[in-house]
């Protein structure tokens, strides 16, 4: 029977954790496992809370997804970090175009904003400057055709 107690204990304070990361933010299921982790919990004890949280409709891999994308893009991030980012935090296949669509309209837009934030509107440029350029932004997370489109436009 006190095993059973400690149990029940056990999933009462992995619930409240979880649910006290959640309040302040969106958490993926593999964040949210590591942070429960660290503080000295089973894992399978704290797979099944979340199994639990997920089907309550707390926890949601896709709305985290969502969240991280439209912080990133505000920040002026590229699809192919925040893809990456996304992975690191154990979020595969969720689709968050939506996010810069609602803030850019495309990410070639949002790309160009980027660039012109930082740069300005200079156009005369020698090699090195544009390989540059062209290195921050694919650091940035854009990927080689957008960028060699924006430089085609901008006729750089």
């Amino acid at each position: 029977m006190s095993a059973l107690l400690d149990d029940t204990e056990s999933c009462k304070a992995i619930k409240e954790a979880c649910l006290r990361y959640l309040m302040r933010r969106e958490h993926s299921q593999q964040e949210l496992l590591q942070k429960v982790s660290a503080k000295g919990f089973v894992k399978q004890d704290i797979e099944q809370v979340i199994d639990e949280l997920i089907d309550q409709g707390l926890q949601s891999d896709a709305r985290f997804a969502e969240s991280y994308a439209r912080s990133r893009v505000h920040k002026g991030f590229g699809p192919l970090r925040i893809q990456a980012e996304l992975q690191q935090r154990g979020v595969r296949h969720c689709p968050f175009d939506m996010a810069v669509e609602d803030i850019a309209g495309s990410w070639q837009e949002l790309l160009e904003q980027v660039y012109i934030k930082k740069y300005g509107n200079e156009t005369a440029l020698d090699h090195k400057q544009k390989a540059n350029r062209s290195r921050f932004l694919q650091q940035r997370g854009f990927p080689h055709e957008l960028v060699h489109h924006l430089f085609k436009q901008l006729s750089l």
